[in-house]
């Protein structure tokens, strides 16, 4: 991977083709397929990831999205928009040969996110959330496929979005009444599932989280190959962890600007804590183009068109400006 800048995948409004036009002219180096939530349940990255699922269907109740025994509406819906989505960003990826990304949830936040019958998280069942992994790494083999076809020069980075994994890890994601919460799950467990999903998949794997103390370590030894994350959550006590992570080969995918609307500084500006991070490490300035990849700190559903249009151009920018002045 080389130095660049890339969106994170949600986007606001809901014109397909207006988005993919945003992503791809944005980052014409790394562009990435949108994800538009503002069109409501099956949009969202939960609703469109359970459509990728293969033989376990969800359909959407007040509390959140339930597992169902066939595939009805809402499956149905997920995977339309998914397809118009598709549409939009072939339209403008006609002769793109380079890098693309592509987002799904990861398998530990669907756990959490995806309601059993009952009504508590598949994330309190080991059976369930093994199906869930199982049935997930076979819809990721599909849809891959389908964007090789569509995209035949694209070099595809597939992104997992696990927001809820830190959550997941300590035993702080709360059960159906909100009184309590589900236990952690085991470590190793996370580890074995993350590796292989990420098998799926025989090109570059990013695990990205807006949230705070993402577990470097553990990403690194499950195999990702770049960790995305709200550069601004980042503290000193992670400095080990992302300096083993960064000499081993993973790429950092750092989020240094705002997802919701808020004053830009310049573009050098933006990336002068990714400059003071390299030096704390002791790492040398001349990698920082090729380890890191500016991105906005988290989706953009929440921002204004204007300012998601403006955002990405500023990560372009502030990429430049670390590859032509990395101290």
């Amino acid at each position: 991977m080389t130095a660049n800048a890339t969106g994170v995948g949600s986007l606001p409004g809901g014109d397909a083709r207006e988005a993919a036009k945003t992503a791809t002219g944005s980052f014409e180096d790394f562009p990435y397929l949108p994800e538009l939530p503002a069109r409501g349940p099956g949009a969202d990255m939960i609703g469109r990831s359970l459509g990728l699922l293969v033989d376990l269907y969800a359909h959407v109740e007040p509390s959140g999205w339930r597992v169902s025994d066939r595939p009805g509406r809402d499956t149905r819906r997920a995977r339309s928009w998914l397809g118009e989505d598709l549409d939009a960003l072939e339209e403008f990826t006609q002769g793109y040969e380079g890098r693309l990304k592509v987002q799904a949830v990861g398998p530990w936040t669907l756990a959490a996110a995806l309601e059993l019958h009952g009504g508590e998280a598949a994330l309190q069942d080991p059976g369930a959330c093994r199906d869930l992994a199982a049935s997930l790494a076979e819809g990721l083999r599909e849809h891959l496929a389908d964007v090789r076809r569509r995209i035949p020069g694209a070099e595809i980075v597939l992104q997992f979005d696990e927001p809820s994994l830190t959550a997941v890890l300590t035993g702080r994601v709360r059960t159906a009444s909100g009184y309590r919460t589900y236990r952690a799950v085991d470590r190793q467990v996370v580890e074995g599932t993350l590796r292989e999903l990420f098998a799926v998949h025989d090109g570059d794997v990013v695990v990205h989280s807006c949230a705070p103390g993402v577990p470097f370590d553990l990403l690194r030894r499950a195999g990702a190959n770049a960790v995305s994350f709200d550069f601004s959550l980042l503290t000193e006590r992670e400095d080990e962890a992302v300096g083993e992570a960064v000499e081993s080969g993973v790429r950092l995918f750092a989020g240094v600007v705002p997802g919701t609307d808020a004053p830009l500084s310049d573009p050098g500006g933006s990336v002068m804590g990714v400059r003071k991070l390299w030096r704390r490490l002791g790492l040398a300035p001349g990698t920082l183009a090729e380890s890191v990849t500016v991105t906005p700190s988290c989706g953009l559903a929440g921002a204004s068109p204007a300012y998601a249009r403006a955002v990405q151009a500023h990560c372009a920018r502030a990429a430049r400006s670390l590859a032509d002045n990395p101290e």
